[in-house]
This record gives C-alpha cells, structure tokens and sequence, in this order.
C-alpha cells in the first residue's frame, strides 16, 4: 500500500466551447507537470468551460477526450481526471472521469445540476457515487456544486480523499473556501478542490482557490493565481488523525433513497 500520494491541481483558463484547443492547451500543461506526480486534477468542463449549450458540442468529442486523457496518462504514467461535456444516446451529461496510467476507466456523473444557471434543463443528472482506489488510497470524486450538500458528500465509505472540480465564479468563492474545509473536518478525511480562472463567454470571473485541506482542516496548499500546484498527502498522516480521532465512528448510518 502506497503512503502518499503526490498530486498536481491544474488551475487555468479554459477556452469557450473548443474541445481541440483545449486538448492542445492542457497537453502543455500537463506536460510540466513532475515526472513524479501521481495524479492531475483539471478543471469541471475543462474541454469546453460551463457551457449551457452541449448541442453545439460534437457527440464524438467525449470519445475523443476520454481517449486523449488515456494517451496522456500513459505518457505522465499519472492518473488524470477532470469532467466534460458527455453526449450519450441524446442525453447530455457532466461527466468525471478518472483515467489511469494502465488505461483503466471510471466515471461520475454530476449528481446536483446547478439549477441558478439552468444545468437541470440541459443535463441528466447522475445518481451514483464513484469510490476510485489507486495508489493504496480511496477516493471520491465530485463536481462542483455537489460540494453545498453534505449528505451526499458524507463519508459512509471509508474514503480517504474526497475531490471536486468545479467552474465555481468569484462571487461565491468565499463559499467555495468555507466548504472545501468543512468537507474535509467533518468527513475525516483530505478534501481537493481544483477552479478555473480567467473569465468566461457569458462575462463570469473565476479567481480559483484551488486548495488541498487535510482531516483537521489544515490548508496544505492554495493559490488564486493561474498555476500548477503539486503537494503531497500522506495515508500516515490521516491514518494517525483517525486513530486519534475517532469522529467517523459516531457518524448517522443513513441510506439515500
């Protein structure tokens, strides 16, 4: 069982609605990311931006990412992840994948569309968790404003990492910080979040604060800047904070219907 785990948080601009350039941008990203980075994180949308319009997005382009995301995690010998416009028998999605190194596949659709920007009319929400174990960690993946609800953030599977990406703008960044630390304290566990920056087609600011906080809430790292930030997390660390800690063992047993 790996005792860390060294990840790379993406936080950059994204070109409105050009899966192609996008590709051709994050590859240059990816490439400076270091040879010994286990894991890139990018943006919600990060071939597209937040567009409410998947009709003007060719259906193939999901193929052609998730394929580009295999050659890319191959070439990195790292795990990349982030989410994409997904059209699927008519229906449009918000869809996370995670693509390992080995060309292994998982996905996760965006469970709470965001309803302010009229997401719900333009995609089908998903109703399942994803729990990804890779490198001796497990961990689940979300989407931007699933982050606001922590029922279906609640750690009823022994995770260790809890994520999202997200297209989450200036006015409400304050919430974004608030809530990525809270997640982290109250499921016991790091809690990675990864923002754009830049501004959008529709006049949107987006200043990131990316971050990475640990089971205490302790911020490991932050930036509000367009950058990479790598950091490190240690399965020692939170294990020990757990022992120690035993809060997890006092949380509701529930069931989502």
């Amino acid at each position: 069982m790996s005792k860390s785990i060294k990840i790379a948080l993406v936080q950059s601009p994204i070109i409105w609605e050009k899966p192609s350039q996008n590709r051709d941008f994050f590859s240059l990203k990816i490439k400076s990311v270091s040879e010994d980075v286990d894991l890139i994180v990018l943006p919600e949308m990060f071939t597209s931006g937040f567009t409410m319009s998947p009709e003007r997005m060719d259906e193939n382009e999901g193929a052609i990412t998730v394929k580009w995301m295999q050659e890319k995690a191959k070439e990195q010998n790292a795990a990349i992840t982030g989410s994409i416009v997904e059209t699927e028998n008519g229906y449009h999605y918000n869809r996370l994948y995670f693509v390992e190194p080995n060309g292994n596949i998982s996905k996760y659709d965006k469970r709470h569309t965001f309803t302010l920007a009229g997401e719900n009319e333009k995609y089908e929400a998903g109703n399942d968790h994803l729990i990804v174990e890779y490198k001796g960690f497990k961990i689940c993946p979300m989407i931007c404003y699933d982050l606001r609800f922590p029922v279906w953030s609640r750690n009823t599977f022994d995770y260790d990492i809890l994520m999202f990406v997200a297209n989450w703008p200036k006015p409400r960044v304050g919430a974004w910080d608030t809530l990525l630390k809270a997640r982290a304290i109250e499921n016991m566990c790091y809690c990675i979040g990864v923002n754009r920056v830049g501004v959008d087609e529709k006049g949107l600011e987006y200043v990131g604060h990316s971050a990475v906080y640990d089971a205490l809430g302790k911020q490991l790292v932050y930036s509000a800047e367009e950058e990479i930030l790598e950091t490190t997390i240690n399965k020692e660390h939170l294990v020990e904070i757990r022992n120690k800690l035993r809060f997890l063992e006092d949380r509701d047993q529930f069931k989502l219907l």
